[in-house]
C-alpha cells in the first residue's frame, strides 16, 4: 500500500486545487495569496536510546498552514514515507476540512519519519515525548492542537499531553484530542473518523436514489479509520467485498464476514490480512482492489493511491475518500469524464476533526458528553456540511471536490479579509 509515483508532490496538488476555487469565486491573487504558503514550519531530530544500546536520530515535522479561522488543527503520523511536502499538504487539507464542516479550527499536520510497528514501547515512548518537546513552542489549546494520524494513537496522545503538562508543570488536557477516556477523552472519538465516511456513504447513496442494503463497498486500508468504515458500513447493511492492509487483501463477492477479520487483526500488533484465510476468500493486491467492480471503492489508506496510471481502471461508480488525498489531480480529471462520482476527503472524513472539535470543547469548558450527544452533533455537522457541498457543485457545474473547495476557500478567505494583514 505504499505510495505511488513517489515524485508525485501532494502540495502541488493542494496549491491547484485552491487556484481553481480562487478563480471560479473571482479572487485576485493578493486575496487569497497566503494559503499559499504554511504560516509555520518546524523540523526537528530527536535522538532516541534505543534497546540494542545505540542512538538512532529521527526526523520529525510540525506545519502550521493556517490559523485564520482558529487553532491550527491536525493529526501527528509516524510512518516510514513521512516528508516534509506530505505534512504540508495534510495541514492545508486540515485547514481546507474545518472550513468545509464550519468549526473553528485553522489547519495544521505533524509526523515523523519511522515504522512504529518495529519500535518497542519503550522506544516509541521516547521518540514520542522528545517530538512533543521539541515541538512545545508551537502547540497549545489556543495555538494548535494535534491528534492522532497513521501509526498513532490514543496512548500516544496521551504521552504527548503528559509530555506538555510536565513542560507546563501542570496537566493540560486540552492540548491534544484523540485520548483515552480517562485522561479527558471523549466517547465516540476512536470510531468518529468511520462513522463520518459511514454517514457520508449514507448521504450519497440517498442522493443516487441507491438503496444502502447490499450494496457492494472495497475498502483499501484497515487502520483505524478503514476498520471503523468496514465495520460501520457492514453494520447498516452494505455488502463489504473486499478490503486490504499493507500486506494487501481479501476478497469474497458474496460479502466478508468483517467481525471476524477485525477480530482475527486483533489478536496480535503485527496481525496482517495475508496470513487470513477461509475457504471462499480470494487474496488480491491493494491495486486490485481499486480496480474492482463495485459500486463503492472507499480508499483509506495513503496519499496518490487513484493516480493518472489507473484513474481508467476504476470501475466503482463511487470514490469515497476516507484517506487525506487518496486521488491525484490527473486521476480527478479522468474520473470526472468517466463520471465516476468523488466525494472528497477535506467532506468524506472530517469525522475524526469534528469529534476532536467536541473532545477541545469539552476539555476546556470541563463537561462531559454522552456518546449519543456526540452521534448526534456529528450527524448533523456532516449531514450539512454534504448538503452545502452537493449544492455548491450542482449551483457551479462542478465536481464534489470543486464544491467542497468552493465553500472552504471562501471561508478562509472571508476570514482573512476580515482580520486584515496585521
Amino acid at each position: 500500500m505504499g505510495r505511488v509515483n513517489a515524485t508525485y508532490n501532494p502540495y502541488d496538488n493542494v496549491l491547484r486545487v485552491v487556484e481553481n476555487a480562487a478563480a471560479i469565486l473571482g479572487y485576485k491573487e493578493d486575496e487569497y495569496s497566503t494559503l499559499k504558503y504554511p504560516e509555520r514550519e518546524l523540523k526537528v531530530s530527536i535522538p532516541v536510546a534505543m534497546d540494542n544500546g545505540g542512538i538512532q536520530v529521527f526526523e520529525g515535522f510540525r506545519v502550521q498552514h493556517s490559523t485564520t479561522r482558529g487553532p491550527a488543527k491536525g493529526g501527528v503520523r509516524f510512518h516510514p514515507a513521512v516528508s516534509h511536502d506530505e505534512v504540508k499538504a495534510l495541514a492545508a487539507w486540515m485547514t481546507f476540512k474545518c472550513a468545509v464542516v464550519n468549526i473553528p479550527y485553522g489547519g495544521g499536520k505533524g509526523g515523523i519519519i519511522c515504522d512504529p510497528r518495529t519500535l518497542s514501547e519503550r522506544e516509541l515512548h521516547s521518540l514520542t515525548s522528545k517530538y512533543t518537546a521539541a515541538i512545545a513552542p508551537l502547540i497549545g489549546p489556543e495555538q494548535d492542537i494535534p491528534a492522532p494520524d497513521v501509526g498513532t494513537n490514543a496512548r500516544v496522545m496521551a504521552w504527548m499531553m503528559d509530555t506538555y503538562g510536565m513542560l507546563k508543570g501542570h496537566t493540560v488536557l486540552s492540548v491534544v484530542t484523540g485520548k483515552p477516556l480517562g485522561l479527558g477523552g471523549i466517547k465516540g472519538r476512536g470510531e468518529a473518523t468511520g462513522r463520518g465516511v459511514m454517514i457520508t456513504a449514507q448521504n450519497i447513496l440517498k442522493k443516487m436514489n441507491r438503496q444502502v442494503a447490499g450494496t457492494t463497498v472495497a475498502v483499501q486500508g484497515m487502520g483505524n479509520v478503514g476498520s471503523v468504515t468496514a465495520r460501520l458500513l457492514h453494520e447498516i447493511g452494505m455488502k463489504v467485498v473486499a478490503v486490504s492492509d499493507v500486506s494487501g487483501g481479501v476478497y469474497d463477492p458474496d460479502g466478508l464476514d468483517i467481525p471476524e477479520i477485525l477480530a482475527y487483526l486483533s489478536q496480535t500488533r503485527n496481525a496482517l490480512l495475508c496470513d487470513y484465510r477461509t475457504d471462499s476468500l480470494i487474496h488480491l493486491t491493494n491495486a486490485e482492489l481499486l480496480t474492482l467492480d463495485v459500486t463503492m471503492l472507499v480508499p483509506a489508506a495513503l496519499e496518490n493511491q487513484i493516480n493518472g496510471d489507473n484513474a481508467d481502471q476504476i470501475r466503482a461508480e463511487v470514490v469515497l475518500e476516507a484517506a487525506n488525498g487518496p486521488t491525484t489531480l490527473e486521476a480527478d480529471e479522468i474520473l470526472e469524464k468517466r463520471e465516476i462520482r468523488l466525494v472528497p476527503d477535506i467532506l468524506a472524513n472530517a469525522g475524526g476533526v469534528v469529534v476532536s472539535y467536541f473532545e477541545w470543547v469539552q476539555n476546556i469548558q470541563e463537561l462531559c458528553w454522552t456518546e449519543e450527544q456526540v452521534n448526534t452533533e456529528l450527524r448533523n455537522i456532516m449531514d450539512v456540511a454534504f448538503d452545502e457541498v452537493w449544492e455548491s457543485a450542482e449551483a457551479n457545474g462542478k465536481t464534489l471536490r470543486m464544491g467542497a473547495y468552493l465553500i472552504a476557500v471562501k471561508r478562509v478567505v472571508e476570514a482573512r479579509l476580515g482580520r486584515g494583514i496585521f
